[in-house]
């Protein structure tokens, strides 16, 4: 969920000074240079519980110092005590909150970034809770995803291994019954005899090279060229590849609703969007969308050249630019895109499982066809 910044800003300082702006924006930059990912140790859980607790506490009135100090004795994990044990230590000595986190290096830039809106705008506990909201949806929308593949990948892991299982050892047993009778198998049979007999001969130099491509393909994963060629397959996947954009496009949303709305300017706004959300098509768009600003294009034109933005999206902003009320109308596009999303990854499942069960219904029968069509014939010559 997006730090509301109208809600959060100040009626005497609605517009921040040059500099104040400017030193904002660096001491930002400063942290975005960093390539920073969620600690394992401090999952986004974690994170939610703490953002509510903390923003509870502070809004009961009980000043900061305090408040951590509370969190940190309820913490069981010596790791995540030790981490709300050094920002409460930087705290009392006058650090800003957002600052202790950064040098925590355990927080996100977009945590960060809100933390210190709320702390410049007097808002803090009401920051903490949108932050808390903000992972409270991240994780639904996880466990929607998960639960919706769960049952699809058990039952692909146990329909392979049972056809694993029929062409290693059963298919095997029934060759050496057909050399008995002899005579020419059925074409669909020998097909299957012959996959039978590559996958004995083979398997282990498939599962080594599998394993050892896997290795490659993750120590390959930030090239430029692997990345874009990930981003490319994954998108043209049916039905995944949307839910995908959709969940980057959401999240791309959310960023701008924040940087718009505190007042910075578009185009540095779009290189801290960039370097927000790591997603190949977003990247390049991005920085496409920036040079097509500073050279006077609107940005709803820059969109239209990439197709990831779908046509709706592009539409609202051209609206929002003409009436100057851009991030208005990014919230309004996260919004829906968060209930698409939401409404997709439901579905997902009820999607996946009958193809994968037609699918793999289809192969098996296959297989018992070409095995018991010899023994048929056979029975026929007697």
């Amino acid at each position: 969920m997006p730090v509301d910044i109208h809600k959060l800003a100040k009626p005497s300082s609605v517009v921040p000074s040059e500099t104040t702006q400017s030193g904002f924006l660096d001491k930002a930059l400063s942290v975005l240079n960093k390539d920073i990912r969620f600690s394992s140790g401090f999952s986004d859980k974690k994170k939610e519980a703490f953002y509510t607790q903390l923003g509870i506490l502070l809004e009961s009135g009980i000043d900061i110092k305090t408040a951590l100090e509370l969190l940190t004795e309820e913490q069981t994990s010596e790791r995540d005590k030790a981490m709300l044990t050094q920002i409460t230590s930087q705290v009392v000595k006058g650090t800003p909150l957002s600052q202790a986190m950064r040098e925590a290096e355990t927080f996100s830039v977009y945590e960060i970034f809100s933390t210190e809106i709320g702390e410049e705008s007097g808002k803090l506990a009401y920051t903490l809770t949108q932050l808390s909201g903000y992972y409270q949806k991240k994780i639904k929308q996880r466990r929607q995803i998960i639960s919706a593949l769960t049952y699809p990948a058990i039952v692909s892991c146990t329909s392979f291994g049972a056809v694993f299982f029929m062409l290693r050892f059963v298919v095997p047993m029934f060759e050496d019954v057909f050399k008995r009778f002899g005579g020419n198998l059925p074409l669909i049979t020998q097909w299957v005899v012959d996959l039978s007999n590559v996958l004995g001969d083979y398997f282990m130099y498939f599962f080594v090279g599998s394993v050892l491509m896997a290795g490659w393909i993750y120590k390959e994963r930030k090239k430029e060229w692997l990345r874009k060629l990930s981003a490319r397959v994954l998108l043209r996947i049916p039905f995944i590849g949307n839910l995908v954009a959709r969940i980057y496009l959401t999240r791309l949303s959310f960023a701008f609703t924040l940087l718009l709305g505190s007042r910075i300017n578009l185009t540095r706004a779009i290189a801290l969007v960039r370097q927000m959300i790591p997603f190949y098509p977003l990247e390049v768009s991005l920085r496409q969308m920036e040079d097509d600003i500073v050279n006077g294009s609107f940005m709803h034109t820059s969109m239209a050249k990439f197709p990831i933005y779908p046509k709706r999206m592009i539409s609202l902003i051209k609206v929002g630019e003409e009436v100057n009320q851009l991030p208005e109308f990014f919230e309004k596009i996260a919004k829906q895109y968060s209930d698409e999303v939401e409404h997709q990854s439901s579905l997902l499942s009820s999607v996946l499982e009958p193809l994968i069960i037609v699918f793999l219904g289809v192969l098996v029968g296959f297989i018992l066809i070409a095995m018991y069509l010899p023994l048929f014939k056979m029975s026929t010559a007697f």
